[in-house]
């Protein structure tokens, strides 16, 4: 049985080599293969990281404090430039109106639309509404609700929107969020945890300021459905949440770009 096929390739020991043929080819266990790659892998993956990070640090932030600074900078920018539109503006409606050739009648009208429009100062009792983050390791504060989610700690748009819309509903005749006033083609639109307004840009706490009646405006944000569900989150998570009465406050207007841009079809 000694030399039966089951044993390929072993001999008797007489040296007449009766067995039924050479060895097969050594076969490398699996095992060994994937330790192989693994190494093989790791070695593309340093050389991969050494290759993008040409000698600086790749684990740092760097390149998105850079992105941010960048933000801020055009931000201020354009903050100086609304400025500058806002004086330029003020001395070209002044020239104007010292000689348009137009009437006391026509130049009251056009007050109030420049009113209407949100470009001229609107004075009036004021209420403000602060929106803000819950702090970063706040837990659920009332029994059956699940532990918060990054995404439950933060302000987001549908919030700042909701505020701005019950303002709204609610009589108010100028909203001025931060420190720019509000007019019809206004977008507040966020981007990650910050808020980006008529090209600047904003971070928590954000500061809603409506003129109107006081009673109407806090009644009209109590029966808005959007800040009832803000609310469970205030209640719960610890989002920011005040208002306040502010007595007599003077809005400034609008001193952006009311240009439309719009689509327009090819051909």
């Amino acid at each position: 049985m000694s030399n039966s096929a089951d044993s390929p390739g072993t001999d008797t020991g007489t040296g007449t080599g009766t067995g039924t043929g050479p060895a097969p080819a050594r076969r490398f266990p699996p095992v060994r293969i994937l330790t192989v790659a693994v190494f093989a892998l790791a070695g593309l993956i340093f050389f991969t990281s050494f290759d993008t990070a040409k000698g600086t640090n790749i684990r740092t932030d760097t390149s998105l404090l850079k992105l941010s600074d960048l933000i801020q900078e055009r931000s201020r920018k354009n903050k100086e430039l609304d400025e500058s539109n806002a004086a330029l503006r003020d001395d070209v409606e002044a020239l104007a109106e010292s000689d348009d050739g137009s009437s006391g009648a026509q130049d009251r009208r056009l007050s109030g639309l420049e009113k209407a429009a949100g470009t001229q100062p609107v004075k009036g009792e004021a209420v403000t509404v602060t929106l803000n983050d819950a702090p970063p390791d706040a837990t659920a504060k009332l029994p059956g609700y699940p532990e918060p989610q990054p995404d439950y700690l933060v302000i987001h748009q549908q919030d700042l929107q909701a505020v701005v819309n019950a303002l709204w509903n609610g009589g108010a005749q100028g909203i001025k969020v931060m420190d720019q006033r509000l007019i019809s083609t206004s977008a507040v639109r966020c981007v990650g945890n910050t808020l980006i307004l008529q090209g600047r840009v904003y971070s928590p706490p954000y500061k809603i300021t409506a003129v109107g009646d006081p009673d109407r405006l806090k009644k009209a944000l109590a029966d808005s459905p959007a800040i009832q569900n803000y609310m469970v989150y205030v209640n719960v998570y610890g989002l920011g949440w005040k208002v306040t009465e502010d007595g007599a406050v003077t809005l400034p207007g609008y001193s952006g770009t009311v240009d439309l841009h719009y689509a327009q079809p090819v051909g």
